[in-house]
């Protein structure tokens, strides 16, 4: 008997995706319409214009900006309109919603952005564990990307797997 210990998941071919790697690693700088609301309230459109054009811009230079009211108050569309026409040729990114939301939707659109031919026939591993906790959304989007062109899907770790999607 040989004393050679031989790695299985190595040799396996498995690929290992972590949707880890997709997640959004810079900040986001939230918007808030509450800061421009009279008496916490009311937005009042010429005080709200001249704040704007009072407002130094180049500080959300090249970074996600969310537009968003904490404040439980009747925002009008026009004014997340407005903030995002001087957000746009400056910041990264605008989305108008939640520091949450917008995570979601860069996440989203990270995923999107894979070369899913890559993966082209290949048994392909989806991380279940890691650092940062990836919500049930991104497993979801991440399965209907590949199942088009992948051999097999599986759930977890190399060692341990679930298997989740297999050609026919």
């Amino acid at each position: 008997m040989s004393d050679l210990i031989v790695n299985k998941v190595a040799n396996s071919g498995l690929i290992t995706l972590d949707l880890e790697t997709y997640f959004p690693k810079e900040a986001i700088i939230p918007f808030d319409l509450k800061a421009h609301l009279f008496m916490g309230l009311i937005l009042k459109e010429k005080e709200f214009r001249e704040a704007l054009k009072a407002t130094d811009w180049q500080q959300y230079a090249d970074k996600y900006v969310t537009v968003m009211c904490s404040a439980d108050a009747i925002i009008p569309m026009w004014a997340y309109m407005l903030v995002s026409s001087y957000l746009q040729p400056v910041a990264k990114d605008v989305y108008v919603g939640t520091v949450a939301e917008m995570q979601k939707h860069l996440f989203l659109k990270n995923l999107n952005a894979i070369a899913v031919q890559e993966f082209q026939d290949q048994r392909v591993v989806v991380k279940g564990c890691g650092d940062v906790a990836i919500d049930s959304y991104a497993y979801g989007e991440i399965t209907k990307l590949l199942v088009p062109v992948v051999k097999s899907i599986m759930y977890g770790e190399p060692c341990s797997t679930v298997p989740v999607y297999k050609k026919k």
